[in-house]
């Protein structure tokens, strides 16, 4: 990875964590809706996996139910009819009896003073209920404490005085997520400079006998520290559909039928079921759980311990994943740029799904949607752009690659392709080498515009590049009006000499056509000689840091280079030695379209000794000859 793109994925990580960061900030402070939008339904997934609990037996409802209702007359219950049930339980020992019904109109008197001699006589706790312009209390301080978090009741509907004088008081209210299934009890309202406890824990501590004890993050009640969330609302674990903790009605009271030991030692839980009675929330298991229900489920959480965790210290579990998520996306979309990156974050997201999941039954609340909310947009954007940055690179590659074809020979540019170090270290071996040239180019060029120049070059430099590819061959380097031409590169072959032999018959012929071809006044004054040989060669890369060239040195090409010379010097198309001759000798039939000398001896200058060669002539001499 370079510099360039380390720096990128470094940058993408700090701002994926940021964005992780900023979601766990508001998750912190429970201000984020719209993640709570999407971890309902997932919460209500991880409830029907989870399926039914048993409902601890420390806990009864008694239902005014349709029967109630039926036998007294009227519903609401006349006050009167409440007072008997009241002086009835009282009778069978309960421990508390908690009544989820809101007295707040002054009603008769005699039946005030009613009610409120049955509660005396019983350790009751009424309903009250707040009105909240917001569900939770937002402080904008970073150092504030949880009493700061805790509810505000802009209204706060209590029991008539007669009755909130003789029987405890809690706020009945809950904390719905948008599609309405109650989430939270707030353990605690605030209204003025007072803090009222919840009905529920209301109704614990009168059945522990001891208040509770506020701490931070949690309460103390009865030996048993009960975790909260914000503010300090109680989460909601649900045992199941309406009836899973167990419900009497009402008429078996008023009938005398209801046994002591049904609610002797335990929280009895007074509230309306009857139907139409609006009492009601949707939930997981039942779209309509009456709220006393609700009221109960909260009771029994406190007093057993067995409802939801989801406090500071799981908050912060769910903090981390938030910012170590999205910066492990980034890292393995930056190690490994495809759909198995992507595969393997919808994998880890199914894996922390599943831990939420199995963390949930056993009643740990983790937000199944802040870490992916957290890794999904910086893992798709990231893997997007560097998908698109690599298409760009790629497409970039190919033009790249396409151009430097043109400079490099395609054998050459696959060769490399395949082995980037081809020829770092020189390589020794037999091969065949050519080398042609124009005559009297020089001469030439000093009468033509430089753009005829070009153009007498381009078409000569296109004929031999042709040729030679045709004749599996490698133009090693044009120069000038002249090229070198290697026979066992990149790859040496068997017939490298035979193909030698035969690209000087077709380079003549092609040259000569050219040649033809131009005005006479170029024509006249050009022609062409070809020197080629076999032997050893040494092929190797040379040049600096910025930019290498493959060539070939040694004897071999020393040879082939002056025997131009010796071509020009005798007036011949072609001089070509002995060796490459002998080397090629099934293909030298090619030269029966010329006329081929008898091999002699001669010398070649700047080489000691004298070298066996031959000489070859065009069937068109004429134009060939020129010097």
């Amino acid at each position: 990875m370079d510099a360039r793109r380390q720096s990128s994925t470094l940058l993408a990580m700090i701002l994926a964590i940021l964005w992780g960061g900023s979601l766990a900030l508001f998750h912190w402070r429970g201000d984020i809706s719209v993640l709570d939008r999407i971890e309902a339904p997932l919460t209500d997934l991880r409830f029907l996996v989870q399926g039914p609990r048993i409902a601890p037996d420390v806990v009864v409802i008694l239902a005014i139910d349709d029967e109630t209702v039926q036998q007294a007359g009227s519903y609401p219950l006349p006050r009167s009819v409440i007072a008997r049930l009241v002086e009835e339980l009282g009778r069978l020992e309960p421990k508390v009896v908690a009544i989820d019904l809101l007295f707040v109109d002054p009603g008769p008197p005699e039946m005030n003073q009613a009610l409120a001699a049955a509660l005396a006589g019983a350790r009751g706790v009424l309903a009250a209920a707040g009105i909240f312009d917001r569900p939770i209390q937002t402080v904008f301080s970073y150092d504030s404490s949880e009493l700061d978090r805790i509810p505000i009741a802009r209204n706060l509907f209590l029991p008539v005085t007669p009755l909130r004088q003789v029987a405890a008081v809690g706020a009945v209210n809950v904390a719905t997520d948008p599609s309405g299934v109650p989430r939270h009890v707030p353990l605690l309202v605030r209204t003025g400079d007072q803090l009222l406890p919840s009905f529920p824990l209301r109704a614990a501590s009168i059945a522990s006998n001891q208040n509770p004890v506020i701490e931070p993050n949690h309460i103390e009640l009865d030996g048993s520290s009960i975790r909260t969330d914000l503010g300090y609302s109680l989460p909601l674990r649900f045992y199941g559909p309406r009836g899973s903790i167990r419900t009497i009605s009402a008429t078996e009271l008023l009938k005398g039928d209801l046994k002591a030991e049904a609610v002797r030692g335990k929280i009895v839980v007074m509230g309306a079921t009857i139907t139409g009675g609006g009492d009601v929330f949707p939930t997981p298991f039942d779209p309509v759980m009456p709220g006393v229900e609700v009221m109960a489920t909260a009771i029994a959480h406190l007093t057993t311990g067995d409802g939801l965790i989801r406090d500071r210290r799981v908050r912060l579990v769910d903090v981390a994943m938030a910012i170590t998520l999205p910066a492990l996306a980034v890292l393995l979309l930056a190690w490994q740029r495809s759909t198995l990156s992507f595969a393997i974050i919808a994998l880890v997201a199914l894996i922390w799904i599943g831990l939420t999941t199995v963390a949930f039954i056993y009643g740990i609340w983790l937000s199944a949607t802040l870490p992916l909310a957290a890794t999904v947009p910086p893992a798709v954007l990231f893997g997007a752009t560097r998908l698109w940055l690599d298409r760009r690179r790629a497409e970039e590659l190919a033009r790249e690659s396409r151009t430097l074809r043109h400079f490099q020979p395609p054998s050459l540019t696959d060769r490399l392709k395949r082995d980037p170090d081809f020829l770092i270290q020189p390589l020794r071996q037999e091969a065949a080498l050519i080398f042609i040239d124009l005559s009297g180019f020089t001469g030439l060029s000093e009468t033509l515009d430089p753009n005829e120049i070009r153009e007498v070059l381009r078409e000569f430099h296109e004929l031999v590049d042709q040729e030679v590819v045709r004749c599996h061959g490698l133009v090693a380097s044009f120069m000038g009006d002249g090229a070198m031409i290697i026979f066992g590169l990149p790859e040496p072959d068997p017939q490298d000499a035979c193909h030698a032999v035969e690209a000087c018959v077709r380079l003549c012929s092609r040259t000569n056509a050219w040649l033809a071809t131009l005005p006479s006044s170029i024509s006249s004054k050009l022609g062409f000689k070809i020197g080629a040989h076999y032997g050893l060669i040494v092929a190797s890369r040379l040049g600096g840091d910025s930019h290498q060239h493959i060539t070939a040195t040694g004897d071999t090409v020393n040879v082939a280079s002056r025997l131009m010379e010796v071509a020009a010097h005798y007036h011949a198309d072609v001089a070509l030695s002995e060796d490459l001759f002998d080397a090629a000798r099934d293909a030298c039939s090619v030269f029966d379209t010329g006329i081929l000398d008898e091999a002699f001896q001669t010398s070649i200058r700047g080489r000691s000794g004298p070298l066996q060669i031959r000489l070859w002539r065009s069937a068109r001499p004429e134009v060939s000859r020129k010097a």
